[in-house]
């Protein structure tokens, strides 16, 4: 698997393990969501500054976003809609 895949597929599951919206983790860590976005959707090439402020809020090393999947790991799935919703309420609470 690519560099590229990898890391966006890393990022995004690991996002989403600790159930947080797009929107919530380009908060915590001072990143433009449009770029988190891009990362995950494989458009954008970070910086490995961009890359530690994202894995210090998912409390990974950044080593961890290079570490191979599995043969045959499937492309993580989006958080449910119930869940989306909940991370938007607790990004607003947290800026006010």
């Amino acid at each position: 698997m690519k560099a590229k895949r990898l890391v966006a597929w890393k990022v995004r599951r690991l996002r989403v393990e600790r159930g947080l919206t797009q929107e919530a983790l380009a908060l915590s860590a001072e990143v433009d969501m449009s770029h988190l976005a891009n990362l995950e959707i494989e458009r954008a090439n970070p910086t490995i500054e961009f890359l530690e402020q994202l894995t210090d809020v998912l409390g990974v090393h950044i080593s961890e976003l290079f570490r191979p999947f599995p043969e045959g790991a499937k492309k993580p799935t989006p958080l449910r809609k119930g869940r989306k919703l909940l991370g938007k309420e607790n990004s607003r609470k947290s800026t006010s």
